[in-house]
């Protein structure tokens, strides 16, 4: 057990108690707003936030690039996801759950390769393909990219890059030694799915916005 335990926190031994206590905020309102979106509840984008804006500090300050850039986007996705979902399509109604027009799965298939070519830029510049790690950052990033921009949108495709980008960085975390943050996504995998569980009924609920 004790092995496990090292493999799992050794690593936090290095970190200063600040960065340790900063992360596990993080990932407790990351939660909060993961769980928040699959309830369709606007408290999606304040909690998201607050995890965001720790991220992109801590991320910053270890210098995984390709992860601050997905926070940073995130933060800024979750204003603009915020005026969304309170946009008035009409007199009493906000933006519905829907699914993506064409025109709009055009436009996510756009995000994802001009991401690809925006990290690989960044590391380019930054010096920064050290390892293979370096690239399934640039993958998980479009994903993000993609997914985050389709939840702003409150479109219910965002919950399928989600569930792919969640399950390649449980490991992926794990190995960069970043425990908790592993944990988190290993959680957010699972509410992913019943979030898209519970748009998928909400949609079918409605089918005259589907």
């Amino acid at each position: 057990m004790s092995h496990i335990f090292d493999l799992l926190f050794s690593q936090y031994a290095q970190y200063e108690t600040l960065d340790i206590a900063l992360e596990i905020i993080a990932v407790i309102f990351g939660f909060l707003s993961v769980w928040f979106s699959k309830q369709n509840n606007i408290l999606v984008f304040p909690t998201g936030i607050i995890s965001t804006l720790i991220f992109v500090y801590l991320l910053l300050k270890w210098e995984l690039l390709g992860d601050m850039m997905i926070n940073a986007y995130y933060f800024i996705m979750s204003i603009y996801g915020w005026f969304i979902w309170t946009n008035k399509v009409d007199a009493t109604h906000v933006t519905p759950i829907s699914s993506t027009t064409l025109k709009e799965k055009k436009i996510s298939l756009g995000i994802f390769i001009a991401t690809l070519f925006f990290v690989f830029t960044v590391y380019n510049v930054f010096d920064k393909w050290t390892s293979w790690v370096a690239y399934v950052d640039t993958f998980t990033t479009a994903i993000f990219f993609v997914g985050m921009w389709l939840m702003a949108k409150r479109k219910i495709e965002n919950w399928i890059f989600w569930i792919i980008g969640d399950l390649i960085s449980v490991p992926l975390y794990l190995y960069k030694g970043f425990t908790f943050t592993s944990f988190q996504y290993f959680g957010f995998t699972i509410i992913a799915i019943f979030g898209y569980l519970a748009w998928k009924k909400n949609i079918n609920n409605n089918p005259q916005i589907a």
